[in-house]
């Protein structure tokens, strides 16, 4: 079945071609998921901070704030990309979120952490959907999967090196110096992707570049973008390209992307921000509770690995819908106070399924949109599911200030459940679409397998 993502094979379109592409994205990938996890893997220290006045309540209102900033981002550039062009989106997504980690470290209250947070989530929010719109663009159509879960490995080892600064920078020098470090993003990887990154050949073709479009198409063996795969320009190209998720194939799917979407990524920063805070509350110490943090990346390393060869081969809606159903009873469990090797071994495999269940949803709509919709398919599946990310910190935030920590496991369970039924539904949702369509039904709707 030919999935409406993907592209004429071209001689030189091998998986090699995509690796500078990918590695430019990896790392501000890392960057990305090393400012996330910043604040989880420090937050223990910051409520032990009398001077900062930072409170559980607060803490989980702040998280929402970065997640809230992250909606926005994401909804923006996934709309703005195709107009401006997607390397200056991503240059200026990372120098937003480095000065809002320096407004952090210079912080002295909490309203000014807060917004600091919320600068740094609207250039967050910006990066992931351009970063895997990226990638999937210059992949190979068949190795789409395993590249965005080669992409998405970056966000955990920054999410690691997130836990190694909390667990050696923060005890001794103070949380503010783990957030002076979030601006390494402005002084590396910015330089590297003003000059290194090259513009989607499709998004050149849109604002009439049409021999600098075909020159980055050849040097990195993709076939040259024609009009149809190419986003239309303009304020109303912008506004077809989001009515276009809508079109009858998609129509019933998107939603569900979407619910999918929520659920992920109430999840991800549900447990990014909270579960140092939640295992300590269980009874664990302050350097175990961290160190969660760092074994729950490890084990998203190695899901990445998994889920994104598992989905080359029986496709991304079965693996998510599995790893969504993992995740919950991991979090079941977790809600028990295991022995302290038993936990670390169930937090590792809850790891290994929770992220790249969120993932795989990604890759659902690579295989779902058009290429001339993609970006903006991805930015819409990222920026509505950032409305999760608003509510995991702070239900879990609200949860803990009435000491009631460990009922946040349930709410991760339930969200695990939700997003497995709704992923699942997806391929039957493309084909009542597909079906609805009037005349013969097009070969275009998203595929199970």
């Amino acid at each position: 079945m030919t999935l409406p993502g993907t592209k004429d094979a071209h001689p030189r379109h091998s998986f090699r071609s995509v690796f500078p592409v990918l590695a430019l994205c990896w790392l501000a990938v890392f960057f990305d998921g090393m400012d996330v996890n910043i604040y989880g893997a420090v937050m223990p220290h910051m409520l032990e901070d009398d001077g900062l006045g930072l409170t559980p309540s607060t803490a989980g209102t702040i998280g929402s704030w970065t997640t809230f900033g992250m909606l926005i981002g994401a909804l923006t550039a996934g709309n703005i990309t195709d107009w401006l062009g997607r390397r200056p989106i991503l240059v200026s997504s990372v120098t937003l979120f480095s000065l809002g980690s320096a407004l952090c470290a210079m912080a002295g209250t909490t309203t000014l952490f807060g917004a600091g947070r919320f600068i740094a989530g609207l250039g967050l929010g910006g990066l992931m959907p351009l970063c895997l719109a990226m990638v999937m663009e210059f992949a190979p159509p068949r190795r789409a999967a395993l590249a965005t879960g080669l992409l998405m490995t970056s966000y955990h080892a920054g999410g690691m090196a997130a836990t190694v600064l909390g667990l050696t920078v923060a005890p001794s020098a103070g949380w503010r110096w783990v957030f002076w470090a979030g601006v390494l993003p402005a002084v590396i990887a910015v330089p590297l992707l003003a000059k290194l990154m090259p513009e989607s050949p499709a998004v050149l073709l849109s604002r009439g570049h049409h021999e600098q479009a075909d020159r980055v198409a050849d040097r990195y063996g993709l076939p040259r973008p024609t009009p149809v795969a190419s986003p239309a320009a303009g304020a109303r190209g912008r506004l077809d390209a989001v009515l276009a998720l809508f079109r009858p194939e998609s129509r019933w799917a998107t939603p569900l992307l979407w619910l999918a979407s929520f659920c992920g990524l109430l999840l991800v920063y549900g447990v990014s921000t909270w579960l140092p805070t939640m295992m300590k509350a269980s009874g664990y110490g302050m350097t175990s509770s961290v160190s969660f943090l760092l074994v729950i990346n490890a084990g998203g390393i190695v899901g990445m690995l998994i889920a994104g060869r598992a989905a080359d081969h029986f496709g991304p809606v079965r693996v998510s819908a599995i790893w969504f159903t993992l995740t919950a009873a991991g979090a079941l469990l977790l809600q028990s106070h295991l022995p302290l090797g038993l936990t670390y071994v169930v937090v590792a495999l809850t790891g290994v399924w929770l992220f790249s269940a969120q993932v795989m949803v990604y890759a659902t709509s690579n295989s779902l949109y058009r290429d001339s919709e993609r970006a903006t398919g991805l930015g819409w599946v990222t920026g509505v599911g950032r409305a999760g990310a608003v509510v995991g910190p702070s239900l879990v935030g609200t949860l803990a200030s009435n000491g009631s920590e460990s009922w946040g496991f349930t709410a991760f369970a339930l969200a695990g459940v939700t997003g497995a039924v709704a992923i699942a539904l997806v391929p039957a949702a493309g084909r009542l679409g597909s079906r609805a369509r009037t005349g013969p039904v097009p070969t275009t709707a998203v595929s199970d397998a």
